[in-house]
């Protein structure tokens, strides 16, 4: 297991020791999503929590990575036909947005619905991103509001983009019987392991120096699918998202929900040859897999299983309205017409939402409804929902 630490001078140190705290009350061993949540929510240390700036097109702006609505304001205002479709047939008037990021889609969406909206409301849990959405919302006046929490009754309609992917998950670690640690009582596959954090050992016994270290555990938690074949294998299991779908589906008594995110379905996410999972960290638009470096400086997010997403609406109650690429849904809901009205430079930026090699393909969108679905606009076309 390879090892990193925070320098004395690093700005990301005091989360580290808060996270050592954190792992010495717990042990000595703190699984990967409450770690993963330390490093991003945190109270005022954590990535989000922060006043580090994450959103923007450059790295020399100082951000991070780009989103959708940061790319063009084509997204918001395509999905907006979506929505806007939604709100009339849920005969509701209010929009919901979690995680509102720079507040970017929020503005686009406000000014594309206009007075087909009472109420624009944002669940955002970082104070330091609140702040930046209250500046660039303020024109909208009492319009929008904010919220930390879910309330016990929502009617309206609810899209969240790039949400699922930053919550935290599980990671299990199988340890295949070709490398030597096989289980002899099924030498098929090897025994399973639950990853997470612990402090490096230095000195005497239970001392350490700070050093942040992975550390493995036996499990009896297994991927949603049988993993073929016999080498190790790594992936992410998402109690947190699914749990989320489940009580918003619970709060919903009238609308629809919308999720853009990264992602497959079942079958593809834990696919055999996906052996090192998608764990995936962000800082200055370059990307890497180790979470443990950096750490409150850098996002760390996974790839979501939209399988597990539907299932869980579904066991809830609520319809699934339909699952595609971002391409296609952006296509059905008319953004190539917007794009031939716009100046070359925004349609060069407005393209990359559809390639393939961009953000067309791996970018998914699902739906949900609550109560009878409709054929929503979004997915008449390139429906993938028997895929999930």
């Amino acid at each position: 297991m390879t090892a990193s630490a925070a320098s004395p001078s690093s700005p990301s140190a005091a989360l580290v020791r808060s996270i050592a705290r954190a792992i010495e009350a717990a042990g000595g061993w703190l699984p990967f999503d409450r770690f993963m949540a330390l490093a991003l929510y945190a109270p005022g240390l954590g990535y989000y929590a922060n006043a580090g700036r994450k959103f923007g097109a450059m790295p020399e702006s100082g951000s991070d990575f780009v989103t959708a609505p940061g790319l063009s304001p084509l997204f918001g205002q395509t999905l907006a036909v979506a929505l806007a479709e939604a709100l009339e047939r849920t005969g509701t008037h209010e929009l919901w947005e979690f995680g509102a990021g720079s507040g970017a889609l929020a503005r686009e969406l406000l000014g594309a619905l206009g007075e087909r909206i009472t109420r624009y409301t944002i669940v955002e849990l970082s104070g330091a991103l609140r702040e930046r959405q209250q500046q660039a919302l303020a024109a909208w006046g009492d319009k929008v509001c904010w919220a930390d929490a879910l309330p016990a009754r929502i009617e309206g309609v609810i899209v969240g983009n790039e949400v699922l992917d930053a919550m935290p998950v599980q990671l299990l670690a199988r340890h295949g019987s070709d490398s030597g640690h096989g289980d002899a009582a099924d030498p098929s596959s090897g025994p399973w392991f639950e990853r997470g954090v612990t402090l490096a050992a230095a000195g005497g016994p239970g001392e350490h120096n700070g050093t942040l270290v992975w550390s493995d555990r036996p499990t009896r938690l297994r991927p949603p699918v049988e993993i073929e074949g016999t080498h190790d294998y790594l992936s992410e299991i998402h109690p947190q998202a699914n749990a989320f779908i489940a009580t918003l589906a619970g709060r919903l008594a009238r609308g629809a929900a919308y999720f853009i995110d990264y992602g497959f379905p079942e079958q593809e996410y834990y696919h055999p040859q996906r052996c090192m999972g998608t764990l995936m960290c962000h800082r200055a638009h370059r990307s890497d897999a180790d979470p443990l470096t950096d750490v409150g400086l850098k996002d760390i997010s996974a790839h979501v299983d939209f399988s597990g997403i539907a299932l869980a609406g579904q066991n809830a109650g609520l319809s699934v309205l339909g699952y595609c690429t971002q391409g296609r849904f952006l296509i059905n809901c008319g953004l190539a017409q917007r794009m031939q009205s716009a100046r070359l430079p925004e349609r060069a930026q407005a393209a990359r939402l559809i390639h393939e090699h961009e953000m067309g393909e791996l970018f998914k969108v699902i739906g949900f409804a609550a109560g009878a679905p409709w054929d929503a606009i979004g997915f008449r076309a390139g429906d993938r929902t028997h895929t999930l």
